[in-house]
């Protein structure tokens, strides 16, 4: 399905479900997340509520299926750090639903989130990926201006293997997203 015929909007209580279903993939199946139970619609209801409390986006991306319309994925800025000083700093979060990868739902959602983010005043925006194997988050994230910010090695342990996570960081003050 291609990210044209998406719609970008808020999440409300009523995506909880499709959220919570799309996440537990990657917790169970992947080590793109270092969770390792997947948090409940419970759980995810208490993040919208305190991001939508902080004035922080939480956006899902909505597409047609059969007669009616499907959560494809979703994305989230919350806070990079809890100390005050950290309040203008974000960090940012993007799934989409197993299969719809590659259709540009990824970008339709991290572009919205950024507007948003500058929208809330927040000034950097930070992405922590970890070191699945695949360039694709990376990418993304490079097209809409994340530069290379560090690497912490083997802080991550899942699935039997230690992992990686790359960090980068995307400055909103200079305009240079698309």
């Amino acid at each position: 399905m291609p990210a044209s015929t998406a719609v970008i909007r808020d999440a409300t209580h009523a995506d909880l479900g499709a959220i919570a279903a799309i996440f537990s993939h990657y917790v169970t199946e992947t080590v793109v997340t270092f969770e390792e139970i997947p948090p409940t619609v419970d759980d995810w209801a208490r993040r919208l509520a305190d991001l939508t409390d902080r004035g922080l986006p939480f956006l899902v991306a909505e597409v047609p299926e059969g007669t009616g319309r499907t959560v494809a994925g979703y994305a989230y800025a919350g806070p990079w750090r809890p100390k005050p000083a950290y309040r203008r700093t974000a960090e940012n979060t993007i799934y989409l639903a197993p299969g719809r990868t590659g259709a540009g739902l990824g970008a339709a959602l991290l572009g919205a989130l950024l507007t948003r983010c500058a929208e809330a005043g927040v000034r950097q925006v930070v992405a922590v990926i970890a070191d699945s194997g695949s360039d694709a988050s990376a990418a993304l994230h490079r097209r809409f201006g994340f530069t290379p910010a560090g690497k912490l090695a083997g802080v991550g342990h899942k699935h039997g293997r230690w992992i990686d996570t790359h960090l980068m960081q995307c400055d909103l003050t200079t305009g240079a997203n698309p």
